[in-house]
């Protein structure tokens, strides 16, 4: 009697897994239908507007964040002493390396590194 209780259980819970994974996969699949369908619908209506047809992109730009940053002085303490005037940028210059390089905003803040010239490309 104990044998047939653990194989209705395991039977059961095969069951239950089954099922749960069909109902993930068929919502899944509702979703992805139904985005599709809406951007048919969207090309469509674009085409037959003569409109041309735009696609969905995610407006996301990383340096929105880093300019809300740098804007705040998030990193600086406040009890610095008042920031020197801004020298004008140097122009870049030609090294050895090859392309104009230019340093980058901010790195003239940096105080805990030391900086090296750039390593020069190997050669195969």
């Amino acid at each position: 009697m104990d044998q047939v209780l653990n194989r209705l259980a395991s039977w059961l819970l095969r069951a239950v897994v089954l099922v749960a994974g069909l109902v993930v996969f068929l919502s899944l699949l509702t979703a992805v239908l139904l985005l599709a369908a809406l951007w048919g619908l969207r090309a469509l209506w674009a085409r037959i507007t003569g409109r041309p047809v735009m696609p969905w992109v995610m407006g996301v730009d990383p340096r929105t964040a880093w300019r809300a940053a740098a804007s705040r002085g998030a990193w600086r303490r406040q009890s610095q002493a008042p920031a020197e005037p801004e020298q004008p940028p140097t122009p870049p210059q030609a090294g050895a390396a090859g392309p104009l390089m230019r340093p980058l905003p901010g790195t003239d803040e940096v105080t805990d590194v030391k900086p090296r010239p750039p390593r020069e490309p190997k050669e195969d």
